[in-house]
């Protein structure tokens, strides 16, 4: 074989090439971001009233959550076969919503509907699964950065989806479902035999650190020139040419960082992926230390008769220390002095079983504060055209838009700084997820009071924080619960999404809304001068107050939970992150 049909092979099998391809599918795979744009046109087509918008809500939120199928299916088709599958979903279930909406097929009941959005949004699943189990097998020392890169991009799919949108200058906004059901599927075809598992463990190199670093600074790139562009074109007139030149723009972008794996594979002296095994592990692996690790006789006094600074002292010491006194209780236990109990399934760190993790006490403790903070995310997200519209404002584009771009930053920034945390200090990640629904609350507060410009700070610290969510809680679920069956249990997580909205959107936000509508308009429920089919508006911050005041209050339970679950993990965090500062990954 020739040198440049060997590059070739080389560049296909890059785990780099494999990441980039991840997250050009993951930039068109969000498509349920865009439910705040396209739920006006699907409310006023159908004559829906905002309650039976929000069951529509939570058949989104249900399709894009539930995956037990599609861990299944990609368990037992090819990769390539799983996003097929995705593909299809999404084309023939937005394709029949857009067949509805645009009076093509005759108006199909709500329960028929729902089930379109969620055949159309659960194609998600399969672009998600797939693409974060591949990446992260292909990069298991990088969770974090991996996940929340991933995750961001998917989040940020709403604005690249509307600014392709607003090329064709048209006031059908039905057209934007039908580019929610065409675009993505086209998309996965292009991609479908690039995103896969190539034993990206062999090919960890010095320079990974730097070429994470490109992406970083990518992603900025990307966030700031869609910002930049979605401002100018709120606040001017731009014509269609200025228009198609910030989209050639915003793809260009999307492309750079094809660079990585070109140069990685093309550039001089570089040796075959497969040729590197990974960076040197830390000498941490001291007498006994695999003994304890792997022992199965545990002692339940252990933990009672250690000393609590045990636990802060260097790891070589630490374990010295643990392993003089497992000696103590076990010749105590041979006397019959203190009881010994054997092993029962696997300890923090290492690989579960989703049945297995559902038993434990840090499974739930992380999902429930998922369902406070993704839930009320979601939530605003959701309704974000009838808070705008409520407020005052007549575009909520640029809104769905912004967040987006919020949710993007907070997915790559969360993995960034979660990293940062564990990496440089050796401290649980949920603390990050704490601060983040903090930041939450504050969001929360600043939508439901209405203040002038109070929807661009609030979009802004809800977006944030509502992604950062989906950077950490894979990441600390793959540290707490092992990576061997990751699938299963995001999938699992994902269900908090349904669960927060089905809560938060259709029993909290669309009663009240609808409760302060009809005060809004007491004539309707006369029959008098309104047609009941008629949907009701609602105007002024009264609207999301109460909503947002109960969504701020639970962010504020949820970031309780996750302290709680910081002080459970410690010593598994110390135990995975405490190394030699030598050895710390460097983004």
């Amino acid at each position: 074989m020739g040198v440049i049909p060997e590059k070739l092979v080389s560049l296909y099998k890059s785990r780099w090439l494999v990441f980039v391809a991840a997250m050009w599918l993951q930039s068109w795979a969000g498509i349920g971001y865009l439910f705040g744009s396209i739920s006006p046109v699907i409310k006023s087509s159908l004559s829906y009233n905002q309650k039976q918008l929000a069951v529509l809500g939570v058949a989104k939120d249900l399709g894009d959550s539930v995956g037990f199928l599609t861990g299944v299916l990609c368990e037992l088709l090819p990769i390539w076969g799983s996003l097929l599958v995705g593909a299809a979903l999404s084309l023939v279930g937005y394709g029949l919503v857009w067949l509805v909406v645009t009076a093509r097929v005759p108006v199909l009941p709500l329960w028929a509907m729902c089930v379109l959005i969620f055949v159309g949004t659960n194609g998600e699943t399969y672009f998600n699964t797939v693409s974060l189990v591949s990446c992260v097998q292909n990069f298991p020392k990088s969770r974090g950065p991996v996940v929340g890169i991933l995750k961001g991009f998917a989040g940020l799919s709403g604005a690249i989806l509307t600014q392709i949108y607003a090329l064709f200058h048209t006031p059908d906004h039905a057209s934007l479902i039908f580019m929610v059901a065409v675009g993505p599927a086209l998309v996965v075809i292009g991609l479908m035999f690039f995103v896969r598992p190539v034993g990206g463990h062999k090919q960890v190199r010095p320079s990974d650190g730097k070429c994470f670093t490109f992406v970083y600074g990518v992603c900025l790139l990307l966030a700031a020139y869609l910002l930049g562009i979605m401002v100018v074109q709120d606040l001017v007139d731009v014509n269609d040419t200025v228009v198609k030149i910030f989209t050639a723009i915003l793809l260009l972008i999307i492309v750079v960082p094809i660079f990585i794996p070109i140069s990685l594979t093309f550039g001089p002296d570089q040796k075959h992926p497969e040729e590197e095994a990974l960076l040197p592990e830390p000498q941490n692996k001291e007498p006994g230390k695999s003994q304890l690790d792997s022992d199965e006789i545990i002692l339940s006094e252990l933990e009672d008769e250690k000393p609590k600074e045990v636990d802060m002292l260097p790891a070589s010491e630490r374990q010295r220390r643990i392993a003089h006194l497992q000696q103590r209780l076990l010749q105590a236990a041979a006397e019959g002095a203190v009881r010994v109990k054997r092993r029962r399934g696997p300890h923090r760190g290492e690989d579960f079983t989703l049945t297995q993790a559902l038993i434990k006490a840090d499974f739930w403790l992380l999902f429930i504060s998922m369902i406070m903070g993704s839930g009320s995310g979601l939530t605003v997200i959701d309704n974000l055209g009838q808070i705008s519209q409520s407020l005052g404002y007549d575009n909520a584009h640029i809104f769905v838009s912004m967040i987006s771009i919020w949710n993007f930053l907070g997915r790559v920034g969360g993995g960034y700084i979660s990293e940062l945390v564990v990496r440089d200090h050796a401290y649980p990640r949920p603390v990050a997820l704490a601060v983040f629904q903090l930041i939450m609350t504050v969001g929360h507060v600043f939508i439901g009071m209405g203040w002038p410009g109070s929807m661009y700070v609030g979009t802004l610290l809800v977006g944030i924080g509502y992604g950062a969510h989906w950077a950490i809680v894979p990441a600390t679920a793959s540290e707490l619960f092992g990576l061997r069956n990751f699938g299963a249990l995001y999938n699992f997580i994902t269900l908090a999404n349904p669960a927060g909205t089905l809560v938060f959107s259709s029993l909290i936000a669309s009663t009240i809304y609808d409760s302060e509508a009809e005060k809004q308009h007491p004539l309707h429920n006369m029959g008098s001068l309104m047609d009941v089919s008629d949907s009701l508006k609602c105007y002024g911050s009264v609207c999301f107050f109460l909503t947002s005041m109960i969504m701020a209050g639970l962010c504020v339970v949820g970031a309780g939970l996750c302290m709680v679950l910081v002080l459970r993990t410690r010593i598994v965090y110390a135990n995975l992150y405490g190394k030699t500062s030598s050895s710390r990954l460097r983004l």
